[in-house]
């Protein structure tokens, strides 16, 4: 195990390096000059030089990238060129809006998948199993704005239950209202990802069903549900752990749309905006710091199934 733990750290700083790389080379392909962007139209052409010497912008390609991976390692991701404000910083306040969404999606993804999956698949061939079959698979093809649409007209509309959109200034000091605000967002990403995961939890407990161990619980006097649920369902824990670290990743691209869409203060909105301010030092720094998000959800989710997971001791 603890063989297996360093190889994937390993693995886990790699892609973190392979990431950093592909980040900075393709912010710099984009179109359009910082200098003349912080200058503006009407700065001569030595302005804008010394605009670029002063954020070392005229340096090598490789110096830039290396001093930038340099302040990474300790712990510093870049300063705003427009703000002057540590990206870390804006990350942090950012996340107090983000974090808890991306938590509650999460939570209502495995409300919905979990029990309407092993039900759908224990339904199998009923009509209540192949309704909840179609209707995950519609769920999983509607557009995450679209369903956020449908959501606000519903329950700010014409139910007035929460608010359509915002974030309250005082953040969470207001713990209700901010929590409110957070809930049809949450419901948008939560409800999409959920039908997609939905789809993983039947299959997986369909194939559940066809085991040995399953069968042999039945042979012994269990129903067929009651084997499931007691020898089956530990099962298709296991693959939904699995799967759920890419859950994480397709909660945080529906957060950037998300928070876009509610007018959400959060770490996509505020990405969006520096991508076409082109602040690309703090553009760099919020890619990097989603990227290793993920990637360190990955790395944990790995090392959970291999713990729980008895086999994949066996087999190493």
């Amino acid at each position: 195990m603890i063989r297996y733990t360093l190889t994937r750290f390993a693995l886990l700083l790699l892609g973190l390096l392979v990431a950093s790389v592909l980040i900075f080379l393709t912010l710099r392909v984009l179109p359009g000059d910082v200098a003349q962007l912080i200058g503006g139209v009407n700065s001569s052409p030595d302005q804008i030089a010394a605009i670029r010497e002063n954020l070392g912008l005229d340096r090598p390609l490789p110096v830039q990238y290396l001093e930038w991976l340099g302040g990474v390692l300790r712990g510093d991701l870049g300063t705003s060129l427009l703000t002057g404000t540590p990206v870390i910083d804006e990350l942090a306040q950012k996340a107090q809006v983000t974090v808890p969404l991306g938590v509650m999606s999460l939570i209502v993804a495995i409300v919905i998948s979990v029990p309407l999956g092993v039900l759908s698949a224990m339904r199998r061939g009923h009509a209540d199993g192949t309704a909840l079959s179609v209707g995950s698979q519609t769920l999983a093809a509607v557009p995450v704005v679209w369903a956020g649409m449908m959501l606000v007209v519903v329950f700010a509309v014409w139910l007035g239950w929460l608010p359509a959109q915002g974030f309250p200034r005082a953040g969470w000091s207001d713990p209700a209202t901010a929590f409110q605000s957070l809930i049809l967002p949450a419901l948008t990403i939560g409800i999409v990802e959920g039908a997609m995961l939905l789809r993983f939890v039947r299959s997986a407990t369909l194939q559940a069903v066809g085991q040995d161990f399953v069968r042999t619980a039945a042979a012994k006097g269990l129903t067929r549900d009651a084997a499931l649920i007691r020898h089956g369902l530990p099962v298709v824990g296991l693959s939904v752990i699995t799967v759920l670290g890419l859950q994480v990743a397709g909660i945080i691209v529906g957060a950037v749309v998300i928070e876009q869409l509610f007018s959400l203060p959060g770490i996509g909105r505020m990405l969006v905006a520096d991508v076409a301010a082109r602040d690309l030092p703090k553009v760099q720094g919020e890619l990097l710091a989603l990227t290793g998000f993920v990637l360190i959800v990955g790395f944990v989710v790995d090392l959970v199934h291999r713990l729980i997971d008895p086999r994949q001791r066996e087999a190493a």
